[in-house]
């Protein structure tokens, strides 16, 4: 298992570095990107994990349940 963390400057690198993820990656991306219309739309159906940057507890909450479901399903 690996972490990939991108610091990308726009909404329209995301659609870069999908290309170059590799596949069974999920990303994890802040939540104000679902409120972004078509951008938005395209992360959800696409299973990016959001988390709330404003609020630390949650978004520690939202990364350790994919952590354990990672280790529990054995997803590499």
């Amino acid at each position: 298992p690996y972490v990939i963390v991108c610091n990308h400057q726009a909404s329209l690198d995301l659609l870069g570095m999908v290309e170059v993820i590799p596949e069974r990656c999920v990303p994890i991306a802040k939540k104000e990107l679902l409120y972004m219309g078509t951008v938005g739309w395209a992360c959800w159906l696409s299973g990016i994990i959001f988390i709330n940057r404003h609020r630390r507890e949650d978004a520690i909450d939202v990364i350790s349940r994919t952590a354990t479901a990672l280790r529990r399903d054995n997803v590499r």
